[in-house]
């Protein structure tokens, strides 16, 4: 099976089950998770803020793209710079200090 990550094609969506699912570029359904306990309204404000940053996760997308190509080649295989950027990211975030956000 292939390992290469699943675009999503659309923004994330509630299904008819409370699922937040997305269909991926390859076209297929993908299952995020169950809804968040919180009113409809709060979950209105969450789906658009979610929409609202669609340009922007495609910039990211497409940066980190071009980083990946930069990067692989004999002595970096694409899978290991995938782990090394995902996991970078997410030590750096996790890092952040909430204060200042």
């Amino acid at each position: 099976m292939d390992d290469q990550p699943i675009t999503p094609h659309a923004s994330p969506v509630f299904d008819a089950d409370g699922n937040l699912t997305y269909v991926g570029d390859d076209g297929r359904r993908y299952v995020v998770g169950p809804i968040p306990e919180a009113d409809e309204s709060s979950v209105d404000r969450v789906m658009e803020l979610l929409r609202s940053g669609n340009t922007l996760f495609n910039q990211i997308e497409a940066l980190s793209s071009q980083w990946l190509e930069r990067v692989t080649g004999a002595e970096l295989d694409r899978r290991a710079a995938l782990v090394l950027l995902l996991t970078t990211l997410e030590t750096a975030l996790e890092d952040e200090d909430p204060d200042q956000r």
